[in-house]
């Protein structure tokens, strides 16, 4: 599905490296611009509207930026313009590409045209999404996870996933193949679909997902987690307000679900979340037209540390659009079809 995103009308914050501030002093100075609207009729702040959280920044910092946490105004502006030229190459006719077509054989994915094809680094200027630990990238992984995605049927999953096996069924291919499931918790940017529509009532939050549709309800009233036997994709997800700030905690995820994205740069291929994973979201409303997005994934049963990072997100007008992806699915049938084909060939 092509997305057709407009700009937000907020400026960047480009920080310095050097005495760059917090997140949230970034993040404050863009409260002056326009005011967010008033809290809603029971109390709530009014987090209603639709968010994107497309961007450029990488889930891990550049191993060459060291300890840098924020790009300089130079540093981003050249990112920018480098996305920017990058997509007029990927959008120009045939006849003007200053390179070939890729040659035939390998049918490949989706082309420029049905991708969200963002320009910017984060309302913040930080040079990764991770922000903790400080190093701006994820935690090494435990001895008992790197045993877990090595072997077994992770291993097998893993590999069917990706083609290097024969699928033995459609079990076997990801999630998202199957449309059954795609975005993860936290939410990381792909391709495209990066919309989220918020919606309040008195005592819950939804949280519209484009992508795959799915829905995410949030009860506020203080009731228990699901029992620890109830797995879902989406885990079970309990919120409370901490001032303007809306918490959510989120347990009880399902796996083996293999955590990866379309655009390797937010990728954790490295690693499968267990379920044992935690993860608490905080969101908050600092004008009309951004959402600051903060988290924490903590799974020691993966990682030798917990784990955070910072997404900020900006209001477009929309309308979202549906997301219809299994309906007439001849892509499940034809890669089935491929996987028994691999099976006769000895492959």
């Amino acid at each position: 599905m092509k997305r057709r995103t407009r700009a937000c009308g907020i400026a960047i914050i480009l920080l310095a490296a050097s005495g760059a501030g917090s997140m949230s002093q970034a993040l404050a100075q863009e409260a002056a611009r326009e005011p967010a609207p008033p809290p809603l009729a029971w109390g709530d702040p009014d987090l209603q509207a639709i968010w994107n959280n497309f961007t450029i920044t990488p889930l891990e910092r550049p191993a060459e930026l060291g300890e840098q946490e924020f790009y300089t105004p130079e540093e981003a502006a050249a990112l920018e313009q480098r996305a920017i030229e990058g997509v007029a190459r990927q959008n120009a006719p045939s006849e003007v590409r200053s390179e070939p077509l890729p040659p035939g054989g390998n049918v490949g994915a989706y082309n420029s045209y049905w991708t969200e094809q963002g320009t910017r680094v984060v309302a913040t200027g930080r040079t990764s999404i991770i922000v903790d630990p400080p190093n701006g990238r994820l935690p090494v992984l435990t001895a008992e996870a790197e045993a877990r995605i090595t072997s077994g049927e992770y291993r097998r999953l893993a590999d069917a996933k990706d083609g290097r096996v024969p699928a033995r069924g459609p079990e076997e291919m990801g999630l998202s193949e199957r449309c059954l499931w795609y975005r993860g918790i936290p939410s990381f940017p792909t391709g495209y679909n990066n919309n989220y529509q918020f919606f309040q009532s008195e005592g819950f939050v939804v949280i519209l997902q484009e992508h795959i549709h799915d829905l995410r309800v949030i009860p506020l009233d203080g009731r228990p987690h699901l029992p620890a036997a109830i797995r879902q994709f989406a885990g079970s997800s309990r919120g409370r307000w901490d001032g303007d700030t809306l918490v959510v905690e989120t347990t009880n995820l399902r796996t083996p679900f293999i955590r990866r994205w379309s655009r390797p740069e937010h990728s954790l291929s490295r690693g499968e979340l267990s379920e044992a994973t935690r993860v608490i979201e905080r969101f908050r409303r600092i004008d009309r037209n951004l959402l600051d997005y903060e988290f924490t994934v903590t799974d020691l049963e993966t990682f030798t540390s917990e784990w955070s990072g910072s997404l900020p997100m900006e209001r477009i007008d929309g309308p979202m659009y549906e997301f219809a992806c299994h309906e007439g699915n001849y892509g499940m049938e034809n890669m089935l079809a491929g996987s028994r084909a691999d099976e006769r060939a000895g492959r």
